[in-house]
Parts: C-alpha cells; structure tokens; sequence
C-alpha cells in the first residue's frame, strides 16, 4: 500500500482549475457575508431618522450582529473540524441569508436587533471556515495571496452595498437594501456540488474513495485510488483528540495565541468602527450622506487593494514584517485624516486607511491560518476571530458615545488610530519557531 502525504502533495501543485473553481465559490460566498456586514453602515442613518434612536442606540444593532459572530465563530469553528468544513459553511450561508432578508420586515429596533443577532451566528461561523478552506487546498507559495484575493471578497462586500444604496435607498428605502442579502439562496445548489469537502474530514471518516476523488482534480497528473494510505504530514496526536481549543495552547503555541487574539480584538475594533460609522462622522463632518458613502466606497476598495498587494508581499517576504508595517502605516493615516485633509488627498488617505485595517486583517486572516496544523486549523481561526469579535462588539457602541459626546475630529480618528499601534506590538511578539510553518519546514529537511 502506497503512503500519499496529502499536505505535502498540495503543497507543491500549481494553481489550476480545481483551485479556481474554490476560490470563486469562496469569494461569492464571502462578498455576500461582506455585503451583509457592511450593509449597516449604509443604512444607520436612515434607520435613526425612521425610529428616532440615538447614535449609542444605532451602534448597538452593530453589536448585536457582532455578538452573534463571536458566537458563530467560537462554537461553529471546533465543529467544522470534526463534521466537516464544506456542511458548516453552506449551513452558516443559510442562515445569514434567511435572517438578513426577514430583518427587513422589521418594524421595531427590538425586533431588528434579534434577527441581526442570529444572522450574525451564520456570518461568524462562515468566515473562518473559508479561510480555513483556502488554506487546506492552496498550492505554499500562493497560500496567502489566494487567502487574501478570498478574503478581499469582503470588502469587495462592502462597495457593493455601498453603491447600491446610493440608488436603493433614496429610491425604495432602506429595507431595499436588507432584502437584497437572500440572493445566496438561489445559488446554494451550485455551491453544494462545487465545493469540496476537507481533506481531514476524508481522513478522519476513512472516506478514501471520495478523497483520491478529490485529489485527482489537485493534481491533473495523479492517479490516486481508495487502495492507498492517506495522511496529513503535519498530523500530530496531541493535535487531533481531545477538546480542540486546548490545543491552541500546547507545543509553545500559547503566546502567540494569546497575541493572534489581541491582534484580532485590535484589527476589528478598528474595521468595524470604520465600516459602520465613516459616514456618520463624514457627515458630521460638514460633508452630505451620498459623499459619505462614497468614503465608504473607497475605504473598502482601498481594502481589496491592500488585502491583495498584502497578500502577495507575505508569501514574498513573510507576514509578519508586512503586517507590522500596514499598521504602522494605517496608524499615520487615520492621524493624517483627522486634520481635514483637501478633497483629493482626502479620498487617498481613506484608500490607504481601508488598505491598512481592512486589508491588513485580511492579511492576519492568512496568518493565522498557516500558524495552526489542519486538525485545528478551523478552531485557530474561528477563536481568534471570535474573541477578536468583541473588539468588533465593543467599537461601534464606543463610537456611537463618542458621536453622542460631539468631540473633535482627531478625537474620533484618534480612537482607531491607538488600536493600530497595539495590533503591531502583538503581532511582533508571535512566535513563528512554534507554528505550522516551522513544523512543516523541518519535516521536509528530514525527507
């Protein structure tokens, strides 16, 4: 019987149409998550115009559907590595979906509140898993650029929405909006037969037969069949029993999980305080609701950009240089865009800032995911997202009282400026010698 070392074998493919075909699939996927986060931002200031809330009390909506993230993400994480990452992520789809759509049948902000919350239990629980996905199949040396073109789709989410609510909303209301998020649901039977399941799911179930399958469209030239020997080459059985979140602390993993989760706290409170209230604070700035949302537009395609350039110079020169380095540079930016900068350089500062934020957790997305061996990889993922949620939750309540309290504008850019500079001291304290990346490097040298 004929030893197959399934990480190693994908390792060393080319990117071809079995990897396409994955990507495009995540990338829908994730633009519909990215649209539907994004999508209050967009519609805060007619929701308290309609309800006569406070700004406290629309920031809350954000924290609801955020809670409900950290939720999805810390619970539906572990799951998806032992029942399988392809049913975790087309269930997570479901709900989002179904609850964005019904959400805009709502007639108070209790009942609004409710249904951002549980769609944001599909939203958290489907994002980790398709980074943890696009990890598993992508060929080393594109691993985090496919990882942030994937996750750009995000923010690519949010000019979407963005551009559609400047024709939806003064034309059919807000609710418009809301009901645009059910579209995943008529493309639920493509995904369901394009998507591939995870290759430890075909291990860990003995699925030989569907995993040679599977393999054979990795690698165009093989001729894998059920009566092999599969294995993951960075197997290792304290990381594949027991309790999974236990083992995000073992084998000299626990501080750098510790700093993934400060990062994330960090990089979130920033991207989704920018995200809901940008154009709020535009607007308060002198400048009307349509310009505002065309700040919102260019901080999110500034945030495709960065996530992509990103991307390509850490498979070149390693993440963790190129992360520091965007934070420092969003730091300096989101300064720089306090002082009412001239139009023109104003639109390039918020490119920059999405690039730097936005982009850079995209970047840390990537990261993360090649810092944990594949038996855990869902739960590293799905915990630093979830307890980077809370620095998600906490944002756009924190400056909606900033709003409410009508300080300066440097006083505002100020409170996503700090979190920059606190992201890049976590991250320069993580300690590759312990991840993945390491492991698998030493391996090979022994071959």
């Amino acid at each position: 019987m004929h030893t197959i070392r399934v990480s190693e074998m994908i390792d060393e493919q080319k990117f071809n149409r079995f990897h396409l075909r994955i990507l495009l699939c995540c990338i829908f996927i994730i633009i519909c998550d990215g649209y539907d986060m994004f999508m209050l931002g967009t519609i805060l200031p007619s929701l308290m115009t309609e309800w006569k809330i406070t700004a406290v009390e629309a920031g809350l909506f954000s924290s609801y559907a955020l809670f409900g993230m950290m939720i999805g993400a810390l619970v539906l994480g572990p799951l998806a590595d032992k029942f399988g990452r392809k049913k975790v992520i087309l269930i997570c789809t479901v709900i989002f979906s179904i609850f964005t759509f019904t959400s805009g049948f709502a007639d108070t902000p209790t009942s609004f509140g409710i249904q951002r919350f549980i769609a944001g239990l599909g939203l958290g629980g489907v994002m980790p898993n398709l980074i943890a996905i696009i990890t598993e199949y992508a060929p080393k040396k594109l691993r985090s650029t496919l990882v942030a073109i994937m996750f750009s789709g995000h923010a690519l989410g949010g000019v979407v929405v963005s551009l559609g609510a400047m024709y939806l909303i003064p034309n059919f209301g807000w609710r418009a909006v809301v009901w645009l998020g059910a579209l995943p649901l008529i493309f639920m039977p493509i995904l369901y037969k394009m998507l591939p399941e995870s290759l430890n799911y075909f291990i860990l179930k003995n699925q030989k037969s569907q995993l040679a399958d599977v393999l054979n469209q990795v690698d165009v030239n093989g001729k894998y069949t059920a009566n092999n020997h599969y294995v993951l080459h960075e197997k290792s059985k304290n990381d594949s029993t027991g309790f999974p979140v236990k083992q995000l602390f073992k084998k000299g993993r626990t501080v750098s999980t510790i700093m993934f989760w400060v990062a994330f706290f960090m990089c979130l409170f920033v991207m989704y305080g920018l995200s809901t209230w940008l154009p709020k604070i535009m607007e308060g700035a002198g400048y009307e609701l349509g310009s505002s949302l065309t700040f919102l537009v260019t901080l999110n395609l500034g945030a495709v950009f960065g996530a992509i350039v990103g991307g390509k110079l850490a498979d070149r020169f390693g993440s963790k240089v190129v992360l520091i380095s965007f934070l420092v540079i969003g730091f300096a930016t989101l300064m720089m865009l306090s002082f009412k900068p001239s139009m023109i350089m104003l639109y390039v500062l918020i490119a920059i800032a999405g690039g730097t934020t936005t982009g850079t957790q995209i970047v840390t997305n990537a990261y993360v995911s090649q810092f944990y061996p594949n038996e855990i990889r869902s739960t590293g993922v799905g915990w630093a997202l979830g307890v980077g949620r809370i620095g998600g939750i906490i944002a756009p309540t924190f400056c909606g009282v900033l709003l409410d309290m009508k300080l300066s504008l440097q006083v505002n850019f100020l409170a996503f400026a700090i979190p920059c500079i606190i992201a890049a001291v976590a991250i320069w304290f993580i300690q590759e010698k312990s991840s993945n990346m390491a492991v698998s490097s030493k391996e090979k040298k022994l071959v």
